[in-house]
């Protein structure tokens, strides 16, 4: 059954009891952890997550995973500083991941996310080849914890995260459908590129988005409905494909106005749930 759930991201600032308390007062049954801060992968912190969990009845479905170094979310220093795919941050960002996963581990959650990055069209690319071969290595260790690695979706074509499950080969791994990235990245239509990889969706990030308008920087995001995504036609092809997990609202604002487009979301998501 589809639970209604948010993204919500743990800092050094972070109250966790305000953070899972307001994921129940919204009337929501899932979260997804978002920690970028490497430091904060510790037994305390496993602890607590677990803790609030029980206490307020709220279901972790995935661990979403950052790593240090720079990041730029665009599209000329996006390709050299994102994800896995830039050599130079390659090993230490892998060691990072595993790092993740063993925290993720430690508060029983089955699947961890994280951007890959622009990862070359062309399979004979070396960066393609050489973050296939990290990607993979991750994937055995993943496995050995009873663990799913998904992508999250957005810096690549569907095609080219289809064939990377492909070729790391092993059987944990599948994707964090952000409804909305593909068309921030102008990578593709959200529900076109279900055909292409729709049996791997394992999570989402529901939220809306525009296509670029220009070719230095990603198209934006806006409030579920006014957006490109069409998440009605998403819904219906989810459905037909199986998927049975999180509907997770990722809104990337924030104060009153996060809130009142995430309780819109839930709403317009409610619906579509009942037709």
């Amino acid at each position: 059954m589809n639970t209604i759930g948010v993204l919500i991201t743990l800092s050094a600032e972070t109250d966790l009891e305000k953070e899972f308390a307001k994921v129940k007062d919204l009337g929501l049954g899932s979260c997804q952890v978002c920690i970028w801060d490497t430091s904060l992968f510790t037994d305390e912190n496993a602890a607590a997550i677990k803790a609030c969990m029980e206490k307020y009845g709220i279901t972790v479905s995935t661990l979403w995973a950052g790593w240090t170094g720079p990041c730029e979310w665009n599209f000329t220093g996006g390709p050299v500083t994102i994800g896995l795919v830039p050599a130079a941050y390659r090993a230490h960002r892998i060691q990072e991941l595993d790092l993740a996963s063993q925290f993720t581990a430690k508060i029983g959650v089955k699947q961890m996310a994280t951007h890959v990055g622009f990862l070359p069209v062309s399979p004979a690319d070396p960066d393609f080849i050489a973050t296939v071969a990290a990607l993979r290595w991750l994937a055995v260790r993943m496995q050995g914890r009873g663990q799913c690695f998904l992508f999250e979706t957005g810096q690549e074509t569907p095609v080219t995260v289809l064939r990377a499950i492909q070729q790391i080969g092993t059987d944990n791994l599948g994707i964090n459908f952000d409804t909305a990235n593909l068309n921030l990245y102008g990578m593709g239509i959200p529900v076109d590129a279900l055909d292409v990889f729709g049996k791997y969706v394992k999570d989402t990030h529901i939220k809306d988005g525009l296509f670029p308008t220009n070719g230095m920087e990603l198209g934006c995001e806006v409030q579920v409905g006014e957006g490109l995504a069409n998440l009605p036609v998403v819904w219906k092809k989810l459905k037909e494909l199986g998927y049975e997990g999180p509907l997770t609202i990722e809104r990337e604002i924030a104060g009153d106005a996060q809130i009142r487009d995430i309780l819109a979301t839930k709403a317009f998501l409610e619906k579509l749930i009942a037709e």
